[in-house]
């Protein structure tokens, strides 16, 4: 018998006669059943969730923190089993899978850290002659109900993003999430349901795809609606949504410079793994490589030199860097990007080829601004070196893209890095290192076609609450 993960209406656990089955993108075996959830479920959810949003707004603030550490030590008792569920449903590494569930703890607990700081300030009301002396100030409240839908490639960690300051904050949530990864979703929620500080009836979760997704996006009961994934769902998503907070974050097309006065050993070496940690699969994989005329020769040698190092492989062996991508679609459009690049004039010098079923990681030489594969977002163990005369020639090329999550460039020019920093359109700039790093304490969310908001736990507590002006006259 499989893992089953259940429905949560509120608190209240439930299965139904149709279900769907989670394959491994490995070795196709079933590792997971979902109930098949409809537009009918996903708005009973709803309408439990708005119920409980009085007495979820009204719990004490220390039950709340009480709350979320609680989970954070069921996660870290569990942490083993939650890995492996995290590396059965996706593939992901099972080394990969303990750094999600450490970072899935921490992000709970910077929520609790998060949490004493979220209130207002007083406001002087006298400061203009048309004023008078008040007692005036401004305070957070929840908004009331939460939807939250959460894609695959980090399906316990970005969940955790959405619910733990959602919940914290004192709101209630309705949680889909994404198909490829039910039980990890159900796992974690149940550890909130089911702990002895739980707002009962605050998170429920359905499963399923566009039907539940779009009652939850067209309904008027949330109040916010937090959506993780791609470009075309996210422009979906704002043609529906009405008027309520929409938080997106979508696609990227990251991209560093690597200039002549940097390491290019370290540089090689972080570039390889930003451009294929995860098998590509991150909104912020390294795709684009943008190096300077003078070092490209040398420079290219040594990322396929650290590329041909990767191990590529069974996803629960404890040494394997890349597992199989999420699905056959992903791996043929893979092969049709490369295929693409070589007849436009790319040359392949690492990878390339399937080796036993998995497409492995990828460097794309001698790629041009006209090719296709450094226009879109790849969201594959792929990789572009392009050679620029400088470095406003590579930042110009950097910005001239729809997408802006996050770029960075490697340096050792001081003067440079401080112009980078104010040149570069994104949501995020790294200096010396990948555009692929992300600290879960910062706030993260891009610019353009790249999303709306911010993420991280600080700045999602004020997605998730609005601000209520007070005059004490």
């Amino acid at each position: 018998m499989f893992d089953e993960a259940k429905i949560f209406f509120g608190s209240t656990e439930e299965t139904k006669t149709d279900k769907t089955e989670r394959r491994s993108p490995y070795d196709n075996n079933v590792v997971s059943i979902a109930q098949a959830c409809t537009a009918d479920d996903t708005t009973r959810a709803l309408k439990i969730a708005r119920n409980a949003a009085k007495t979820a707004a009204g719990t004490p603030l220390s039950q709340r923190i009480l709350w979320l550490e609680d989970v954070a030590e069921k996660l870290q008792e569990n942490k083993e089993a939650f890995a492996l569920t995290l590396t059965k449903e996706v593939a992901k590494p099972i080394a990969f899978s303990r750094i999600e569930v450490d970072r899935c703890i921490e992000t709970i607990k910077l929520t609790v850290l998060e949490l004493a700081g979220l209130s207002g300030e007083t406001i002087p009301t006298d400061i203009m002659p048309s004023g008078k002396k008040t007692l005036a100030y401004f305070k957070r409240e929840p908004v009331g109900v939460v939807a939250c839908i959460t894609p695959f490639n980090f399906p316990l960690n970005l969940v955790a993003h959405k619910i733990a300051p959602a919940l914290g904050a004192g709101n209630t949530v309705v949680l889909k999430p994404t198909p490829e990864a039910p039980m990890t979703a159900y796992m974690l929620a149940r550890l909130f349901v089911t702990s002895p500080y739980a707002v009962k009836d605050a998170l429920s979760v359905v499963y399923g795809d566009a039907e539940v997704g779009s009652t939850l996006v067209k309904s008027s009961i949330p109040r916010v609606i937090s959506f993780t994934g791609s470009v075309p769902v996210g422009h979906i998503i704002m043609s529906q949504a009405g008027i309520k907070k929409v938080s997106l974050e979508l696609g990227g097309n990251a991209a560093t410079y690597i200039d002549k006065s940097a390491d290019l050993q370290l540089a090689a070496q972080r570039c390889a793994f930003g451009a294929f940690y995860n098998s590509g699969q991150v909104c912020i994989s390294l795709q684009r490589i943008y190096v300077n005329a003078e070092v490209y020769g040398e420079f290219a040698t040594l990322i396929a030199e650290e590329t041909a190092k990767l191990k590529v492989g069974s996803p629960y062996e404890e040494d394997t860097f890349m597992g199989p991508l999420i699905d056959s679609e992903s791996k043929e459009r893979a092969g049709n990007w490369i295929a693409s690049a070589k007849a436009e004039g790319a040359r392949v010098i690492a990878g390339g080829k399937e080796v036993d079923g998995l497409f492995p990681p990828t460097v794309m030489a001698d790629v041009t601004d006209e090719m296709k594969i450094i226009c879109e977002e790849v969201f594959a163990p792929i990789v572009s070196l392009v050679a620029v005369p400088d470095y406003e020639t590579a930042v110009e090329k950097m910005n001239d893209s729809p997408y802006g999550l996050q770029f960075s460039i490697f340096t050792n020019d001081l003067k440079m890095t401080r112009t980078f920093i104010d040149e570069a359109q994104c949501g995020g700039v790294v200096i010396n290192d990948i555009p692929t790093l992300r600290f879960d304490v910062q706030p993260y969310g891009g610019s353009k076609l790249s999303g709306v908001g911010r993420e991280g736990p600080k700045w999602a507590l004020e997605e998730f609450t609005e601000i209520k002006s007070v005059v004490i006259c």
